[in-house]
């Protein structure tokens, strides 16, 4: 009988640590970002309304689970180094284009991704900043590589 309620006993803590978690067992986030703090700035010749994901945290669930997002908004997440960057697309519902913006707002490159796909896309170079927004936003903007980003005073957290 105390086996049991010792076995008990740490089931009970087991699931009262794991509760009010987001993430699965490999560590993945398994609820969305609530909607992010927002700057609308220059993108080329366009403009776009994107939330800043800042933190670690926000960085990682980035548009994961969201069903849709529209014409001229996105997601930037904002680095605390420059380096090469790697994005997949877990439990991300929309397809979605990436530009990859250097610490001095040019566009080093854009690239496409497919809803779903766990395959990595990175940038090919080192980069501070990446932009996601609707699949081919980026040109129906006219935005292309090369372009300037007009960036608001950004800082990372850990």
């Amino acid at each position: 009988m105390k086996r049991f309620v010792a076995v008990a006993l740490v089931a009970a803590l087991v699931g009262l640590s794991c509760a009010g978690t987001d993430r699965d067992r490999d560590g993945v986030p398994t609820r969305p970002n609530p909607t992010l703090k927002t700057a609308t700035f220059a993108v080329g010749p366009a403009t776009i309304t994107a939330e800043l994901a800042l933190t670690a945290d926000q960085r990682e669930k980035g548009l994961m689970f969201r069903k849709s997002l529209a014409e001229g908004r996105g997601m930037l997440f904002v680095f605390q180094n420059d380096e090469v960057l790697n994005f997949w697309m877990k439990n991300t519902l929309i397809p979605l284009s990436i530009a990859w913006i250097g610490s001095d707002g040019i566009i080093k490159g854009i690239s496409d991704m497919r809803a779903l796909d766990l395959n990595a896309v990175g940038s090919e170079r080192s980069v501070r900043y990446a932009l996601e927004a609707p699949l081919g936003w980026f040109a129906r903007a006219g935005v292309k590589a090369g372009d300037r980003v007009a960036l608001p005073p950004l800082r990372a957290e850990n």
